[in-house]
Parts: C-alpha cells; sequence; structure tokens
C-alpha cells in the first residue's frame, strides 16, 4: 500500500488503548498468542501470506487489540454481538464527513418487510440535474451492522464522490437467514432504478457497492442486474466475500491473528446459511457456488473495482473473483492493498494509509460516474 511507514502519535496510541480497553475492539477479534504485529515479514515460501510486512500503525493496532484480551465476537451471545459491534465501529473510523443531506427512508420488501435505508446526498439534486448514486450494502457477515456501523464511509464517499450513497440496512442472521439478505438487495435495486428520478438519482449513472459480506450482495445485485435488463455503471467491492468454503491459502495462512478469524466466519456464518447446501448457490457464493462449482455466470456483467487486502483471509477469493470476471469480458481494476487487513476502510483515524484506498475508492466512482476528479 503506498505510504510511509509512520508512527502511530502518542495521543492516537492512547486513544486506540483506551478503545479497545472498552467492552470490546474494532470487531472484538483478539489476535493469537503469536501476535501478527511481532511478526517478521512473511515469506513466499508460506502460500497465502503477503510478501511485505503488516502496515506499521496496523501492527501496533492489532498489538494493542491483543493486549486488551477482550472476548472475541464469536464467543459472544449473537444479540450481545450484534449490540458489541455498533458500539466499537466508530472507534477506528474517520470523524464522520458532512454532507448536504441525510434522509432515513424505508423500502417495501417483495414480503411487505420496510427495508431500513439511509439515503446520502452531496448536494441538493432536482430532475434537471439529478445526481449519480451508489447503493452500499454494510459489512458485518450478514450477522452484524447498519447504516450506522458504515455512517462515516457512506459519507465520505457520498462528498467525495459527489453523488447519492443509498445505504441499505438489509435483514440479519440469525433472525432472518439465507437468501432474505440478497432478496432485500435484488428488492432495493429494483426500488431504486424505479424510484431514480423521483430521488434526483440519474438512472443512467447507478453504481453498486459493499464491504465484506455487503460486497458479496453487491456481487450478486450486478448478476440480478443483468439477468434483469437493468444497467448499473460500476460494482464497488471492497474486500468482498466470494466463496463457498473459505478454503484458499489465505483462508488457512491467515486463519488467526489479524482480526478477522476462520472462528469467526465460520460463526458469522452458522447465524446466516440456511442450510449447509446453501454455501453452493451464487448468491453466498458467487465465485463457486452452483453447478460443478462455476459460481455465478458474470457475462455481460458491469465494470468492477475490487479493494482487497494481504493481511486478510478473504484476499484470494476477492483475487480470484476478480480473475473470473476478466475471464468472462468484464472490465476489471483490482487494488491490492498488501500491508492491511479485513475492514481496514474502517480505520482510517490511526491508520493513515487508508486515506489512499479511500481516495482510490472515490476516483473508481467518479470515473464511472463521469464526474472526473
Amino acid at each position: 500500500m503506498p505510504g510511509e511507514a509512520r508512527n502511530i502519535s502518542a495521543d492516537a496510541g492512547q486513544a486506540a488503548a483506551r478503545a479497545v480497553s472498552n467492552p470490546v475492539s474494532a470487531m472484538s477479534a483478539v489476535p493469537s498468542a503469536s501476535s501478527a504485529s511481532t511478526a517478521t515479514p512473511a515469506s513466499h515460501a508460506v502460500p497465502g501470506m503477503p510478501a511485505v510486512p503488516l502496515d506499521p500503525q496496523v501492527a501496533a493496532l492489532l498489538d494493542l487489540i491483543a493486549r486488551a484480551k477482550r472476548p472475541p465476537i464469536h464467543a459472544m451471545d449473537v444479540e450481545d454481538a450484534k449490540i458489541a459491534y455498533e458500539k466499537s465501529a466508530p472507534i477506528l473510523d474517520i470523524s464522520p464527513p458532512a454532507v448536504h443531506a441525510v434522509e432515513d427512508i424505508h423500502i417495501c420488501a417483495r414480503d411487505g418487510h420496510a427495508i431500513p435505508a439511509r439515503l446520502y446526498a452531496s448536494r441538493e439534486a432536482s430532475w434537471a440535474e439529478p445526481l449519480p448514486l451508489l447503493v452500499f450494502f454494510h459489512g458485518g457477515g450478514f450477522t452484524v451492522g447498519s447504516v450506522n456501523s458504515h455512517d462515516a464511509l457512506c459519507r465520505l464517499l457520498a462528498s467525495r464522490a459527489d453523488c447519492m450513497v443509498l445505504s441499505v440496512d438489509y435483514r440479519l442472521g440469525p433472525q432472518w437467514r439465507f437468501p432474505t439478505a440478497a432478496n432485500d438487495a435484488f428488492d432495493v435495486l429494483h426500488w431504486v432504478f424505479e424510484e431514480a428520478a423521483r430521488l434526483g438519482a440519474d438512472p443512467q449513472r447507478i453504481a453498486l457497492g459493499g464491504d465484506s459480506a455487503g460486497g458479496t450482495l453487491a456481487t450478486a445485485c450486478a448478476v440480478h442486474a443483468r439477468d434483469s435488463g437493468l444497467a448499473p455503471v460500476l460494482q464497488l467491492l471492497i474486500y468482498p466475500g466470494t466463496c463457498a468454503r473459505q478454503d484458499t491459502p489465505s483462508h488457512r495462512a491467515l486463519a488467526d491473528g489479524y482480526l478477522l478469524t476462520g472462528d469467526m466466519i465460520q460463526w458469522f456464518f452458522s447465524h446466516y446459511l440456511d442450510q449447509e447446501s446453501s454455501r453452493d448457490d451464487w448468491r453466498f457464493a458467487p465465485l463457486d457456488g452452483g453447478g460443478a462449482g462455476a459460481g455465478a455466470d458474470v457475462r455481460g456483467c458491469c465494470p468492477a473495482w475490487i479493494a482487497v487486502a494481504g493481511y486478510d483471509p478473504l484476499h484470494d477469493e476477492g483475487v480470484a473473483y476478480a480473475e473470473k470476471l476478466r475471464a468472462a469480458g468484464v472490465t476489471v481494476t483490482l487494488a491490492d492493498y498488501a500491508g492491511m487487513i479485513h475492514d481496514f476502510f474502517k480505520m482510517g483515524r490511526f491508520v493513515p494509509a487508508v486515506a489512499q484506498a479511500h481516495a482510490d475508492a472515490v476516483a473508481a466512482l467518479r470515473a464511472a460516474f463521469g464526474t472526473g476528479q
């Protein structure tokens, strides 16, 4: 990742220490005793490990989290985990940028459920001067997270990409299991295209995006949009989950010690999947779910910008999905932030290098929207 090695300031370090001394850390994940922050640079001899060391600020944060000795999120009762994630989400994130307008709305799902959503606007829009719009799905393993946990990131994307952002509070497990989240995402997709003009959005400049599990939903929406005759201009995928069984080299090499752990991933999916066979559904695993492990048919899908983190168990499946899209003739930009970990897009308060990733995502949106820099 671009950027020099900087030390966290004394004040920032003290603030981070206070943060992780709370009942939860950034994701309530406690690295293993063989802490990643003290590891030597990864070797090419270990499949799935990056060839560069962790970003120094990320290493320092992992060390603080390890020393806090708080229970990992997957050791909690699921309702406690949801609350803990909401409380911890703002700790490492940037201060929420100001935007022109924020409105909480509801969108009717196919079963009559009112899906909460939050609409951000960078400036006043009108039918004469509509704004481009990003539909954003938050991360959280289909089990935790909300529009509140991703408020700062959505504000940043709206303000800097000069667009609207519709952040979606799709239904979560275990109360609502697969495929409810995907169905909610599809219903919101259709609603956005139908209601774009009323919202002051340009139906010719609608993008899809999300981080982690939200990235999975964005990939599924891109496929569903093609099948439905809709034409989004971009899928903005931030360390998306795409594979059925989490058996890539990066999953094996990075299963413990880097915030998101293998046990945590399986805990999330145990609360989301309705049955084991759903792992092979392309709406859950667009890379390799479906018949004979073929995954989703992605021919004719909209262009993609995909961000992956070197020290993320999900790294390899993000790279593989980029390769799958390219092989199908889809235009893809793959941004590999080698020294980062999962969820780093929401660590900008203490990791200065995150600013470059934010800038790259904004540039991808502006390019897709045709609004320049």
